[in-house]
C-alpha cells in the first residue's frame, strides 16, 4: 500500500478530527506545476523530460505556504494535547485524588494509556508524512528546496520530531511499562518506546510505521553527563536544568524565567529560547529509576550547590538592604 493512502486511512480512521498534511493536494500542486512547465517547454520546443526550476513560483507560491500551516497547525494541536495528558498524569495531592475519582467513574485510566499511544503515532506519522512530501518536492525540481524548508521549520519549531512534549510521551509509557499495576492496564502499554544505553550513554527509541527511528540523545552536551533534572529549551536541546542555568546566566535560585532574551542555546545558539522552556518531568522519573545511584550522588551534589547558591544569593540581598 502506498504510504499516501495509508496516511489517508489513518487520519480518517481517528475519532477525533485532527488536523494533518493535506498529502493529495500538495501532490496535486507539484503535479500542476511540471504539467504548466512542461506545456510551455512545448511552445519552445524544449524536451518534455525536464521539471520545473529549483525556485518555481507555481510551487513556492502556494505549496509552501500551505504545507507551513499544517505544520503549524500539528504540533500546536499535539502539544496541546500532550501536555493535558501528563499534567493529568503527574497531578497531586487533591487535585490527583478527584482527577483518579473522576477517571473511575468514567474508567478512562486505559484510555489515558490508549491516548498518549495515539498521540506519539499521530507526531509520528505526520513527520513521516511531511518528509515524504518534501522529498518530492525536491525530486521534481531537482533541489534542495526541501530540505532547506525543513531546516527553517525547525528554527521556527513547529518540527513535530523536535516538540518535547514527544519525549515526554515517550518517557511516559516506558514508566507506565515498568511499574507494577493492575492486571488489564498492562495489555495498554505501548512496546515503540524504550531507553537504551550505547557506552554507557542513555538515549530515548522509538521505532515505529516501518520508516522512522527516533533516538533522542540525553547527554548533556554542557556536563557531559546524563541528564539531571532535565529541561528542554523552545529549540528543542535538553540539558540538565543548573547547566541551562549557568548557561543562561541566571542563578538557580532565580531560575531560567529570569534569563535575558539575549541568552543563546550552548548547541545551536539560538537566542530567547529559555523563556518557553519545558520541565521534563516524566525523562526524571525514568532516568531516576533505570540509574539510580548516579542519580542519587548528582541529587547529594545539587542539593549542596543549591544550597550554597540560596545562601549566597539572600548574603547579597542583605547586604544591598543595609546598604554595605
Amino acid at each position: 500500500m502506498k504510504f499516501c493512502k495509508k496516511y489517508q486511512e489513518y487520519m480518517q480512521g481517528q475519532e477525533k478530527k485532527l488536523p494533518g498534511v493535506g498529502f493529495k493536494k500538495l501532490k496535486k500542486i507539484l503535479k500542476n506545476c511540471r504539467r504548466e512547465f512542461q506545456s510551455k517547454n512545448d511552445v519552445h520546443g524544449v524536451l518534455h523530460n525536464q521539471t520545473c526550476p529549483q525556485h518555481c513560483p507555481v510551487c513556492d507560491g502556494t505549496f509552501f505556504p500551505s504545507l507551513l500551516k499544517e505544520m503549524s497547525d500539528i504540533v500546536g494541536c499535539f502539544n496541546e494535547r500532550a501536555q493535558k495528558l501528563l499534567e493529568l498524569h503527574l497531578a497531586s495531592g487533591f487535585r490527583k485524588y478527584f482527577i483518579w475519582f473522576k477517571g473511575k467513574l468514567q474508567g478512562s485510566h486505559v484510555a489515558l494509556i490508549q491516548e498518549g499511544k495515539d498521540l506519539v503515532n499521530y507526531a509520528l506519522i505526520n513527520a513521516v508524512a511531511i518528509r515524504k512530501i518534501l522529498k518530492k518536492y525536491d525530486k521534481v525540481h531537482f533541489s534542495k528546496q526541501g530540505q532547506a524548508f525543513k531546516s527553517q521549520a525547525q528554527s521556527m519549531h513547529i518540527e513535530i520530531l523536535q516538540s518535547p512534549w514527544l519525549c515526554e510521551l515517550m518517557a511516559f509509557h516506558i514508566n507506565l511499562r515498568e511499574t507494577k499495576v493492575k492486571s488489564g492496564m498492562t495489555l495498554a502499554s505501548f512496546e515503540g518506546c524504550y531507553l537504551t544505553f550505547n557506552d554507557g550513554k542513555p538515549f530515548l527509541s522509538c521505532e515505529l510505521f516501518d520508516s522512522v527511528k527516533l533516538d533522542i540523545d540525553l547527554t548533556c552536551s554542557i556536563c557531559l553527563d546524563t541528564v539531571f533534572d532535565p529541561v528542554s529549551l523552545t529549540c528543542g536541546h535538553i540539558f540538565c536544568y543548573m547547566c541551562a542555568c549557568s548557561a543562561a546566566s541566571v542563578s538557580i535560585v532565580n531560575g531560567l524565567k529570569a534569563a535575558e532574551p539575549k541568552e543563546k542555546c550552548p548547541l545551536c545558539r539560538e537566542a530567547g529560547v529559555y523563556e518557553g522552556f519545558v520541565h521534563l518531568d516524566e525523562l526524571s522519573i525514568l532516568l531516576r529509576r533505570s540509574c539510580s545511584e548516579y542519580w542519587e550522588q548528582r541529587l547529594q551534589m545539587e542539593r549542596a550547590e543549591r544550597v550554597r547558591q540560596a545562601k549566597e544569593h539572600w548574603e547579597s540581598q542583605c547586604r544591598a538592604f543595609v546598604g554595605v
